[in-house]
């Protein structure tokens, strides 16, 4: 009886605490701290690598770097911007106009495009550059075959220079617009078209007046990702000749030990791109594009003329084609004998051996364990605080929220050069958040470089996901007597399952290829899948390379598939 008198003040005092308001900045604070410890400390590291020179704090490389005597720093900073904003231009044009075709008129072959349109996801950025050099480039299979077909002296064209770039961005990175862009439309109400085709608006005006600003804030989160991901370009600058580009300057300054200088690079790079992230948002949140009508969806209108049903077939094989192109010729180039193709249109001999020492030589399979193992640690910490960080958004009421998202959003606001130069302006030395280790160097640095910059998918898809959920259920559990961790572990959590793993499994996909920033932190212990394509290309391992990276797409196909599975049409949203 005793012992029950003293358990009953022990759990009121025990509820008491918990239901305090200050209770809950106990369980945000680790949350805080870990963005303090790895997005805000890193920043601010390099920060002060740029103006901290010989223990004397000065504005010197900044001076440098816009000095007009050496513009090599201006050149890169001005052709990294054009490139993103042509990006953003040429990839909003053709994902917006792909989708609106798509999912407006129905004609042969739109449900095989409709599959295809999604094909250049499935290719890694530095996969995706190999590819189109393979076949569009100086000595590729298409401008070779021209000039034997008609006997040319020169080829007729080649990709190269800053269109080369923008033509690979723009076939690699449009479906960003695309999938966006397709979960808006079928959501428009055509009562709305029809309105103004009534009043009198041709159609050129209702689709800039009613469909192009009901698209907005799709296009507004495609272009962010699209700019962001253009100025953390590498390998296309790098394959194309573009020397003057922000991230092949901060390689530079790194291999060349030059650390001051890249880390003034990261800082320039890293304003221009949160300058960015604050305009769109502005513009969003400009104007107000809620649509309340109560219309249905949008019907397909079915292409009747004969004329137009085989034009779009035409067009539908030809877009097949382009679609299908770059993976085929890296399948191909897969099978052959490295150091055989040379001046031929194919390659002339083909082997089964690259597959076969993907997984036997220890030597090829070693980068393949490296990318499972670094990937996977990093997606396990993601994981967790990805969907701690989301719960906390969603659920709990405290001051903070605002800087919360803008933490965990902000290492997907950088390049990937700038995360890594900001972990080893932070890790070169001992500190307190590496429990006095230095960092670089060693194992650990990869996947804490892969958890800054893929936290948001994770946040972000588990955030929608509990959005979407009914407070009540989990209220229900807790008034019949549930503590918080059981109403989470047998309520929240299964329903939010669906959002948690398409989360994770792009996470995961998205460690394997990361290639920007394992570039300046690996090792030759640690060097992981994508930075071995790398090598192995520029050793002439054609054969290797595409093996590698046929494996890569094989792997994101099949994540692809689970994660459209689990989101259905939300998945446009979700990215």
């Amino acid at each position: 009886m005793r012992a029950e008198l003293q358990q009953a003040p022990t759990a009121a005092r025990r509820k008491s605490i918990t239901a305090s308001p200050a209770f809950v900045y106990v369980l945000v604070s680790p949350l805080f701290l870990i963005l303090l410890a790895y997005v805000v400390y890193p920043l601010f590291e390099t920060f002060v690598a740029s103006i901290k020179i010989d223990e004397e704090i000065t504005w010197k490389n900044y001076i440098r770097f816009f000095s007009l005597e050496h513009t090599a720093n201006l050149e890169a900073l001005w052709n990294s911007i054009y490139i993103s904003v042509l990006s953003v231009i040429t990839c909003g044009i053709v994902g917006v106009t792909m989708a609106f075709l798509l999912e407006r008129y129905e004609f042969p072959g739109r449900k095989i495009l409709s599959v295809l349109a999604l094909v250049p996801m499935a290719l890694p950025p530095l996969i995706g550059v190999l590819s189109f050099t393979f076949l569009y480039g100086e000595s590729g299979i298409v401008p070779r075959a021209i000039k034997e077909l008609f006997g040319l002296a020169q080829v007729p064209f080649s990709l190269k220079g800053m269109w080369g770039v923008v033509v690979v961005h723009t076939f690699t990175m449009y479906t960003y617009f695309f999938m966006t862009a397709t979960a808006a439309i079928k959501g428009l109400d055509p009562s709305l078209e029809e309105a103004a085709a009534s009043l009198g608006a041709n159609r050129f005006t209702v689709w800039r007046r009613i469909i192009l600003p009901m698209l907005t804030p799709a296009m507004v989160a495609s272009s962010l990702l699209v700019f962001m991901i253009s100025m953390a370009s590498y390998t296309a600058p790098l394959i194309f000749g573009i020397d003057r580009t922000m991230t092949m300057q901060i390689y530079l300054s790194r291999t060349n030990g030059d650390l001051d200088m890249a880390a003034t690079q990261s800082t320039i790079l890293s304003i221009v791109s949160v300058a960015f992230l604050l305009i769109m948002r502005w513009y969003q949140g400009a104007r107000n594009y809620q649509n309340l009508s109560k219309g249905v969806s949008v019907h397909r209108t079915e292409i009747k003329s004969k004329a137009g049903r085989y034009t779009t077939i035409v067009l539908s094989f030809i877009g097949t084609i382009i679609l299908m192109l770059p993976i085929l010729v890296l399948v191909l180039i897969s099978f052959s004998v490295d150091g055989t193709w040379t001046v031929q249109i194919l390659p002339p001999e083909y082997t089964l051996s690259h597959y076969m020492d993907l997984f036997t030589d220890s030597k090829t399979w070693r980068p393949i364990l490296n990318s499972l193992q670094l990937s996977a640690i990093a997606v396990v910490g993601i994981v967790i605080f990805g969907v701690a960080a989301a719960y906390a958004m969603v659920r709990l009421k405290f001051r903070g929220k605002t800087l919360l998202d803008v933490l965990i959003m902000l290492p997907w606001a950088l390049p990937g050069t700038v995360v890594a130069i900001n972990l080893i302006a932070a890790f070169s030395e001992p500190n307190a958040f590496s429990f006095g280790q230095v960092l670089i160097g060693t194992f650990w640095i990869i996947p804490l470089a892969y958890f800054v910059r893929h936290l948001p998918l994770v946040f972000r898809s588990t955030n929608a996901t509990l959005m979407q959920m009914d407070p009540s259920v989990e209220e229900a559990a807790r008034n019949l007597g549930a503590s918080w961790w059981y109403s989470f572990r047998r309520v929240v959590f299964p329903m939010a399952w669906g959002g948690i793993l398409a989360g994770t499994l792009l996470a995961f996909v998205q460690c394997i290829g990361e290639f920007v920033a394992s570039i300046l932190i690996f090792t030759s212990k640690t060097t992981p899948l994508s930075v071995a394509v790398f090598q192995r290309m520029y050793s002439n391992e054609f054969g290797t390379a595409c093996a590698y990276g046929v494996l890569q797409i094989v792997v994101i196909i099949i994540v692809l598939f689970i994660s459209r599975k689990l989101t259905g049409d939300k998945a446009g949203t979700a990215v």
